[in-house]
Formats: structure tokens, C-alpha cells, sequence
């Protein structure tokens, strides 16, 4: 059966699972200012609508949790095949809900699958990508993420515009609602299907003791089909060393993520998940019709839609240099800006807003409670400062935040702290997508304030505690974080795959696969340097066994 090796392929399709996260984000946005979806579900507003919403990361929640269990057990790909089954049960759901509670329980099932699928897609891309262009490939989620929102969007807003008498129809029928919501299956059937012709992840492979498998798709993916390649024994030799090393050490899996030395590390791949939360991305996503009515400057629906353009196109020079500037000017960078965009937007709507009362109160802007009135120059300013602040996350933490718990954890652990990260960024998102609305309600302008502060809080937290990462592979991570240097200093060490690499390739280092024959590929070897000679000689060790206790 065909298999995909090239690494930008099989990388940009998995991205697909991001996709969904994008439909999940946008799959409330473009309905929320139709007549149907108001009249149909009794307007909701406040803390009704934020439940409605909150009720999809709440299911997120859920399956971001249980997401390591099924990507450990069944491997990263058939839990990515699991969670495409749960979105096409809940996009069902959706499009046939007859009651906030049917369209909630719609929302929790798509949510199990995305918060499966968001913490799973990054944990495959980084195991199959070379560290060369980790941090790009990684990036597509984030891309795809983009992309779901802006398709899902504009098939809300055509159907909008195209049903009835178009969103300010009283009578506009429900199919505004439900042909987007049925149709947002179409990529989890695509997905479901595609994965079948894809490889499993080597390491997954290699935690298993499937050496053998293990290898072959390390040579499809870096090696040209070539089992005996350098570069791919490299990587193999390094997979296998830093496996045994974590077997001899004898932890569970569950007790290495709290050990002293990883959980720091859990802590900060959590809180880089919690801070992309809560920059405020979401306030300018899931509610961005409630600010562009607040402005008054054009129709809400199509305002907004600039905006989800522009987030495909600013997460695009991520994809390009981010493997060039690095993750730490990214992540600091990007919070000093949206601190900056959002202190600014809630100061022009301090002093020049005004209470929304029933004599300025319209049918488009009866949600909101703050409004700025007949000043355009205001008005196109705190749009602008929307639109600069989507483009300074999208370029920054929206990448990145992906890219970087993904990449920082031992494959002993990684998909349980990965889930753990990624459970903290669908905790945020839940408990936002049901205060923002009575937020927006309630303290109006003052909410861009606190948002404003948590960027700030992470400006100084990523200065303190998150070292660059990139040009690393997997498995130097333990090097780079137990260096002793404080995070703004960066590790400096010749890369052990490229010294292996240059090992095997001059003839001094040979490495041995089970149950490939000798001198084909490796079981664990150990080096002995012979200073004199200036040369290495090998002995065969058996292939690496789990510990007596080691936790399967």
C-alpha cells in the first residue's frame, strides 16, 4: 500500500486536525449576528451565549486530557483517526439541533476531537520533521488553524447573506446555521480517510520496540527508501541512546512528568498554552462581530472577515523564518505588541465611547453596551488596532505556542505533558468563551485592560524562563534545559546527531538492527573513543528491553 514520505506532505495534511480546531473557533462568529440563530435559540446573550460557546473547549478540555492515553496506546496517528470519528458525531449533532441543549451536546462531542487533535497533530509533526525545519512544519498547524477559521467563516457569511432575506432577515430560515455547521464534516471525512497512507511515528515505533519499523520509516522519510544512509542511523542511534537512558532510569511515565527536573518544564509548556489564551486572541475571535459593532464603522460580518484574512497571511512569514529568528524573540516580541495594540484600543474607547442606550441602540448593535458614536477617525483606529494585533499573533504566539511545547519534552512523556500543555490552553479558552460575553456586557473597554496586563505578565515571564530551542533536536532538549544557564543565555554544543552522523558516515561508528541482519542498521551500540588512533570502535549491545517496572 502507498505510504507518503516527504515530511512537508505528511506534516501539512496532519495540519488537517488544526483545521478543525479553525472550524471549532469560527463555528460561532458567523452565525452569531443572524437573525436565524437569534430567533431560533431565543437571542441568547451574556452568560447564555457564553456558554454555548464555552461549552465546545469544555469538551476540549476533556479531550486533550485523555489524548496521550489513545496517542501512547494506539499511536499518534489512529488517535488523530479516533478524533475525526467524534467531529463528524458532533458537526451531526449540530447541524440537526433542535435546542441549546442539543447544539451544546453537538458542541462537547467536536470538542472531544479537537482537543485530541490539537494536542496530537504538533506531537506527530515534531517526530517525523528533522530539526531543521521543526519549527516550520509545526508552524502549519497554526496555519491550518488560520485557514479553518476563514473558510468556516466565510461559509457562515455566504450562507448568511444568501439565506432568506440575509442576516437581518426576522425570518431568515435556520439553514443559515445549519449548511455550515454540516458542512465543516467535509475535512474530518478527508482526514479520516488520508491518514490510512501515512506513517506511524518512528518514535512511537521505537517506544514499542518496533525497531525494525522504526527505521524503515526514518529511511522513507530522511533517507530516500536508504536504511544505511548516515543521517538516518544518526537519528536512529540517537532515538535509541536517549530511549535507554530514560528505561535505565526505571520512572513511570506519570511520575517522570513531576520529577524535579520535568516539571519545570511542564509548568512552562503549560503556561505558554495558558498565556495564548490569554493575550486575547479569543476575545478577537470568537466575538470579533460584538468589537466591530462596538466601532461602528462598516458591517460587522464583513469588518471582521478582513480580520481572518489577515490571519492567514501574517502566520505565513512564521512558517518561512521561524527556524531562522527563533521561538524566544517570537514569544517576547509578540507579547511586548499585543500589550501595546490592546492598552491603545481600550484607551481610544475609554475616552471617546459612550453607554449604547436606547436612543442610539440599533438592531445590529443591541449586544453591546458600549459603542463609539459618529467619530470615524476613533473608530477606524480601534479597528486598526484589531487588525495589528491579529497580524502580531499570528506572526508570534500563534505559531509558536504549538511549536514549542511539542518540541521540549522526552518521548518518554511527551504526549501526557504535551496533553497536559494543551488541556491548560482549552481550561482558558472555556472559562474566556463564557466570561468574555458578560465581560463585553459588563466592564466593556476596561476588559482590554486586563488583557493588556496579561501580556505584559507574559513579556516578563517568557524574558525569565524560556530558552531558544530551535536548531535541537528532540532529543538534546535535556541538554539545552539542564544546562544551568539562565533562559536569555543560549546553549552552545556541537549537535550529537551531526557528530554521529559524520561518525557513520567515515566508517568509525557502525550501527546493527534487530532483525534486519549485521551491518544493516542499529540495536543499542556503545562507542569507545581511542585517543591515540584518533579513531572509535563499536560494540554491539542487545536491543534496548523495557525496565521491569517501565510502564506500557
Amino acid at each position: 500500500m502507498y505510504q507518503a514520505s516527504n515530511v512537508y506532505f505528511i506534516c501539512s495534511f496532519a495540519a488537517i486536525g488544526g483545521g478543525l480546531f479553525g472550524f471549532d473557533i469560527s463555528s460561532m462568529s458567523g452565525v452569531l449576528g443572524t437573525q436565524a440563530y437569534k430567533r431560533y435559540f431565543g437571542n441568547p446573550v451574556s452568560y447564555r451565549q457564553g456558554g454555548i460557546t464555552a461549552s465546545m473547549p469544555a469538551g476540549s478540555l476533556v479531550g486533550s486530557l485523555v489524548s496521550s492515553f489513545l496517542a501512547d496506546k494506539y499511536s499518534r496517528k489512529v488517535a488523530l483517526q479516533i478524533s475525526c470519528v467524534l467531529w463528524i458525531i458532533g458537526s451531526i449533532l449540530m447541524c440537526a439541533s433542535q435546542n441549546i441543549g442539543m447544539l451544546c451536546v453537538g458542541r462537547v462531542v467536536c470538542g472531544f476531537c479537537v482537543g485530541i487533535a490539537s494536542s496530537i497533530v504538533p506531537v506527530y509533526q515534531s517526530e517525523i520533521a528533522p530539526k531543521e525545519i521543526r519549527g516550520r512544519v509545526v508552524s502549519l498547524q497554526q496555519w491550518a488553524i488560520t485557514w479553518g477559521i476563514l473558510i468556516q467563516y466565510f461559509i457562515q457569511f455566504g450562507a448568511a447573506q444568501g439565506t432568506g432575506g440575509g442576516p437581518s432577515d426576522p425570518d431568515q430560515p435556520t439553514a443559515a446555521f445549519r449548511i455550515p455547521w454540516g458542512v465543516q464534516m467535509v475535512p474530518a471525512f478527508i482526514l479520516l480517510v488520508g491518514l490510512y497512507f501515512f506513517p506511524y511515528s518512528p518514535r512511537w515505533l521505537a517506544s514499542k520496540d518496533r525497531w525494525e519499523e522504526a527505521l524503515k520509516v526514518l529511511a522513507s522519510l530522511h533517507g530516500k527508501g536508504d536504511v544505511n544512509h548516515p543521517k538516518v542511523l544518526a537519528q536512529y542511534q540517537e532515538i535509541e541512546e536517549a530511549l535507554r537512558l530514560e528505561r535505565e532510569q526505571g520512572q513511570t511515565s506519570f511520575k517522570a512528568l513531576v520529577a524535579p527536573r520535568m516539571v519545570k518544564r511542564v509548568l512552562l509548556g503549560m503556561s505558554i498554552q495558558m498565556w495564548s489564551q490569554l493575550c486575547g486572541m479569543n476575545i478577537m475571535m470568537y466575538y470579533i462581530v460584538y468589537i466591530m459593532a462596538t466601532a461602528q464603522i462598516a458591517s460587522p460580518l464583513a469588518t471582521a472577515s478582513i480580520q481572518y484574512v489577515i490571519n492567514v497571511g501574517m502566520t505565513l512569514p512564521a512558517i518561512i523564518f521561524l527556524d531562522k529568528w527563533g521561538r524566544r524573540p517570537s514569544l517576547i516580541l509578540g507579547s511586548f505588541g499585543m500589550m501595546t495594540w490592546l492598552f491603545i484600543s481600550g484607551a481610544l474607547q475609554q475616552y471617546y465611547g459612550q453607554p449604547n442606550t436606547d436612543e442610539t441602540r440599533t438592531p445590529d448593535t443591541s449586544d453591546i453596551t458600549w459603542i463609539v458614536l459618529n467619530n470615524r477617525p476613533v473608530s477606524s483606529a480601534i479597528v486598526a488596532c484589531s487588525y495589528l494585533f491579529v497580524a502580531t499573533f499570528a506572526t508570534t504566539w500563534g505559531p509558536v505556542s504549538w511549536t514549542y511545547p511539542s518540541e521540549i519534552f522526552p518521548s518518554k512523556i511527551r504526549a501526557k505533558a504535551v496533553s497536559l500543555a494543551t488541556a491548560s490552553n482549552w481550561f482558558w479558552n472555556m472559562v474566556l468563551a463564557f466570561a468574555v460575553p458578560p465581560l463585553l456586557w459588563n466592564i466593556s473597554y476596561k476588559m482590554y485592560y486586563i488583557f493588556g496586563a496579561f501580556n505584559a505578565a507574559a513579556f516578563v515571564h517568557m524574558i525569565l524562563m524560556a530558552p531558544e530551542t530551535k536548531g535541537y533536536t528532540l532529543e538534546e532538549m535535556d541538554e539545552v534545559f539542564d544546562s544551568g544557564l539562565p533562559a536569555w543565555k543560549r546553549y552552545k554544543k556541537a549537535s550529537r546527531l551531526e557528530e554521529l552522523e559524520r561518525e557513520i558516515e567515515a566508517g568509525n561508528l557502525k550501527v546493527s538492527v534487530p532483525g534486519l541482519g549485521a551491518g544493516t542498521a542499529p540495536a543499542a551500540t556503545a562507542t569507545e573513543a581511542t585517543p591515540e588512533k584518533g579513531t572509535a570502535t563499536t560494540t554491539a549491545a542487545e536491543p534496548p528491553t523495557a525496565a521491569p517496572n517501565e510502564a506500557k
